[in-house]
């Protein structure tokens, strides 16, 4: 209980209090490496990366962070100090040629003593880490709870365990504001301990709300359908984060990958592309450029869809957008193709209105009361009502 006095205490003091130039008004869009290249990394794939980002367009689209996840790190000096290892000769070099391609450097680390690839991580190193992220350009950092889990294990009572962990996470946060440097501060510590509830106060602007993805349709399904009760909890600078996008990593068909990226953009998901640029197919560039799904995704209200109808292996979400208009996505996770039939008025669009299909690129014309349109396996109907 002293605990909770004190957080509330911090928070009304301002200690804890996120800062005023918050990065991620909109949800994060950009390009992380852990999907495709793993703990493989080198500094040539992310500078092919932020290259990429641009020749494609994606930049221009709205995906501007190029993140480096785990095994960048080597050694610290006698001092403490963090240096980068072999593969990674020069990191400010790195953040310099990102930045001069009008994008955003992003990097990772721990509150452990080392990441889940067991290289170094920041325990007791937190301020020290967070002025080097600053000298070298840093301007997003994804922390990683990994290790730091045994560190709470060794503390039997749940609360105290707790408190250990907000801790570590507020110590990262502290670090990150003295800096002066506006780095988006991401919190990887998959859902423990109702993180939406506490994570805008240590700083933070994204959780992770699950385990990993993976990248296959019954994961990603799962993972996306888990946030149906969070809805509440996203808003410009704060977003649930059901993890990064594994668009064009060839395990899912092109109307899985579909589904992925239009549940994604009506949760308000950070969308962070996970896969080789430099060798996308047209499909998943048009599945990751389609500007109408973005346009959903980042949308001004910040709302995050909710799920209003579930019916076997047929659901239904609808997101409010800005001016009056509804987003709705009709999901089929069945192996069969089918037309089901949706009063509009039941799914919180009670006067119909425009209807303009998102991926078939046509207007449907203006719909009142009940509407069937067929959807194919495992794959979605997204749609933009706009009541005129």
């Amino acid at each position: 209980m002293k605990f909770w006095f004190a957080l509330v205490a911090a928070v009304l003091t301002g200690t804890l209090a996120h800062s005023q130039n918050m990065p991620a008004q909109r949800p994060p869009m950009g390009w992380n490496s852990w999907n495709h290249f793993g703990g493989k990394v080198t500094d040539a794939d992310i500078r092919s990366a932020a290259d990429a980002l641009v020749s494609t367009g994606m930049r221009d689209a709205g995906y501007v962070y190029v993140n480096v996840d785990d095994t960048w790190q080597g050694q610290r000096d006698a001092n403490g100090v963090i240096h980068p290892n072999e593969r990674f000769p020069d990191m400010k070099a790195l953040g310099d040629y990102i930045h001069s391609k009008g994008l955003k450097f992003g990097i990772y680390s721990s509150p452990g003593p080392k990441t889940c690839a067991r290289f170094e991580g920041s325990m007791a190193h937190e301020e020290q880490d967070a002025k080097t992220y600053a000298a070298w350009g840093v301007d997003f950092l994804k922390y990683d709870l990994c290790t730091f889990q045994d560190v709470m294990k060794a503390e039997p009572d749940p609360l105290l365990r707790k408190k250990l962990m907000v801790d570590a996470y507020t110590k990262m946060g502290a670090a990150l504001r003295a800096t002066g440097r506006p780095i988006l501060y991401s919190l990887c510590q998959y859902g423990f301990d109702d993180v939406w509830d506490w994570g805008p106060q240590v700083g933070a602007s994204m959780w992770r709300t699950t385990d990993d993805i993976k990248d296959r349709y019954e994961r990603m399904f799962i993972i996306g359908n888990s946030e149906a009760e969070l809805a509440r909890y996203a808003a410009p600078g704060h977003w649930n984060d059901p993890d990064m996008l594994e668009i064009g990593n060839g395990k899912m068909t092109e109307e899985e990958y579909r589904t992925h990226m239009s549940l994604w953009a009506l949760l308000a998901a950070p969308l962070l592309a996970g896969n080789d640029l430099t060798k996308m197919s047209p499909a998943d560039r048009e599945i990751l450029m389609n500007k109408d799904v973005i346009a959903i995704d980042q949308d001004a209200l910040g709302k995050q869809a909710v799920r209003v109808y579930q019916r076997g292996e047929f659901s239904v979400w609808t997101k409010q957008l800005s001016g009056g208009r509804t987003a709705v996505g009709l999901f089929n996770s069945s192996w069969t193709n089918f037309a089901p039939a949706v009063d509009l008025g039941k799914i919180a669009v009670e006067h119909g209105g425009h209807i303009h299909d998102v991926w078939m690129h046509e207007d449907l014309g203006v719909s009142h009361g009940e509407l069937s349109l067929p959807v194919k396996s495992h794959g979605v109907r997204l749609l933009i009502i706009d009541p005129q």
